[in-house]
């Protein structure tokens, strides 16, 4: 993608605030700085969804929230409801951590019917992107989530969740780009703090980065 100007990178941007002291306040910020800039989203918290759904329910920014963070330790059955729930109160893209325990045992059975059953629960406008954290994966291990992602509808496969050991890098975006081709998108997230490291993983085929460094980076490509 050639990146000619800030208004081309700032539709890619996940504007996001997941830490755990975050609060009411700072949300509503951040949901005003993302209709300022015309971010692709919000990336929150599930607890502050009615919140961001209300201040940006006349915005073309869609309210995103996680489900199963950031460890994806949690049940199938309570990462469904999560998913429902968050629906409910205005969601409009899902961002799943996946069983990262099960992932690296290779239990593809379980995978898939994690992934299938919230697949099913979704909207068909809604957007869901599943985080694999990369971090604690193999090469090998990464192409198989990838394919299984594929196999399963998923829009958007995401590299980590900014809490694992390390986040995003170029070699990891090109192995999942590889590995989808043009049957899903990557979301590339964790430590992309400037310009430059925004622009290498969009370069390496990333068309959604998750950033708490939106305006920075805008602006230092003005």
């Amino acid at each position: 993608m050639r990146i000619k100007s800030p208004k081309d990178i700032a539709p890619l941007i996940d504007h996001t605030l997941l830490k755990a002291n975050a609060n009411g306040k700072q949300i509503e910020i951040l949901c005003k700085e993302a209709n300022t800039y015309q971010f692709a989203s919000v990336c929150i918290n599930p607890v502050f969804v009615p919140l961001a759904s209300e201040i940006l329910k006349d915005s073309p920014v869609k309210v995103c929230t996680v489900i199963g963070f950031p460890l994806g330790a949690n049940l199938i059955e309570t990462k469904r409801n999560e998913a429902i729930n968050c629906l409910k109160a205005g969601a409009k893209e899902l961002d799943m951590v996946i069983n990262i325990s099960k992932l690296i045992e290779r239990d593809y059975d379980y995978i898939n019917r994690e992934i299938s059953t919230i697949m099913t629960s979704l909207s068909s406008d809604t957007i869901f992107k599943l985080i694999i954290e990369t971090c604690y994966l193999s090469d090998e291990t990464i192409i198989d989530i990838c394919n299984i992602a594929v196999s399963n509808g998923v829009h958007f496969v995401k590299t980590s969740t900014g809490f694992g050991s390390s986040g995003a890098n170029t070699r990891m975006v090109t192995l999942m780009k590889k590995t989808v081709g043009e049957n899903a998108e990557i979301k590339a997230s964790g430590e992309i703090r400037d310009f430059e490291t925004a622009m290498s993983m969009i370069k390496c085929g990333a068309t959604r980065l998750g950033t708490s460094s939106g305006i920075k980076i805008i602006s230092e490509s003005l």
